[in-house]
């Protein structure tokens, strides 16, 4: 058993691929709850394929393919702030036009200058080829993420939850938002290094959903995202390295199963407490 466990890990490029996992695994579900309970899912999809235009000139120029995606996730941010603020549409409709667009020119650059190989590596991950730079820079993103979520907790707390309350007593909500926004943008490029433009979204959606199934505190929904994240990494990893399957794939399904657990476990205890209210005659709410 210690053997199956340390065999992938002697080779350096897989500890680092599993390390930028747990890493990515990290930082997204850290946002998790707050992408579920502030409803900003489709945000995370549209930050998610903004990037491929970065990646696609980074690939091009020779440099870090994860500071590519990096510069154009905080490129999309800003776009989609000043597209919002600066007319009378919303913010979702600022979000589906620089994301449309974004992703558009990236699939033109692509088809230009990569080949289908390269477009599956960009659309689906390439967990084990994360160079140590890349690695540096994804724990330099998720450090600056986690102690941004730790240090304004209460800030991100009201404003998700009565942003109204939060500008009565002196918070910026939409200050908040936009930070947050550069916070999903900067972890969507950690996660899209490791399952791919396209699976990113289940890292940063998905680990939130199951946990909101087993507990209603918040921060008991971050500790059991960032469990669930990690184990279904880990176990995704191992899965593509003895089975031969594609990693992004794996970690995704392994997060599923997750969900599924959660969910069944979740029916089970609610149909366990409606049979105890039967029996005592209590009514049911």
């Amino acid at each position: 058993m210690v053997e199956v466990i340390l065999e992938p890990i002697t080779y350096s490029f897989v500890a680092r691929g599993l390390a930028a996992g747990i890493l990515a695994a990290i930082g997204c579900a850290t946002l998790s709850a707050f992408v579920v309970w502030r409803g900003l899912a489709f945000a995370g999809d549209a930050l998610a394929h903004s990037v491929l235009p970065g990646i696609v000139v980074a690939f091009v120029f020779g440099f870090s393919l994860f500071l590519g995606a990096l510069i154009a996730a905080l490129v999309a941010v800003v776009g989609i702030g000043l597209i919002a603020r600066g007319s009378r549409l919303r913010e979702d409709t600022a979000i589906g036009v620089t994301f449309s667009g974004l992703f558009a020119l990236g699939i033109l650059l692509l088809s230009r200058v990569a080949s289908a190989q390269d477009l599956s590596h960009v659309l689906f991950g390439n967990i084990l080829g994360v160079s140590r730079t890349d690695l540096i820079l994804m724990a330099a993103v998720v450090v600056v993420v986690v102690a941004g979520v730790l240090i304004f907790f209460k800030e991100l707390l009201v404003t998700s939850f009565d942003p109204a309350h939060s500008r009565a007593i002196g918070l910026a909500p939409d200050l908040t938002r936009y930070g947050l926004l550069a916070g999903l943008a900067v972890t969507t490029v950690v996660g899209a290094q490791t399952v791919g433009v396209v699976l990113v979204l289940a890292l940063l959606v998905t680990p939130a959903a199951s946990a909101s199934l087993l507990s209603r505190k918040l921060s008991r929904i971050m500790g059991l995202s960032i469990v669930v994240a990690v184990a279904s990494t880990i176990g995704g990893f191992y899965a593509s390295y003895y089975l031969d399957f594609p990693s992004g794939p794996s970690i995704v399904l392994a997060l599923t199963l997750f969900f599924l657990l959660a969910w069944f476990g979740s029916r089970l205890r609610w149909r366990g407490r409606l049979d105890a209210g039967t029996r005592t005659g209590a009514p049911n709410r």
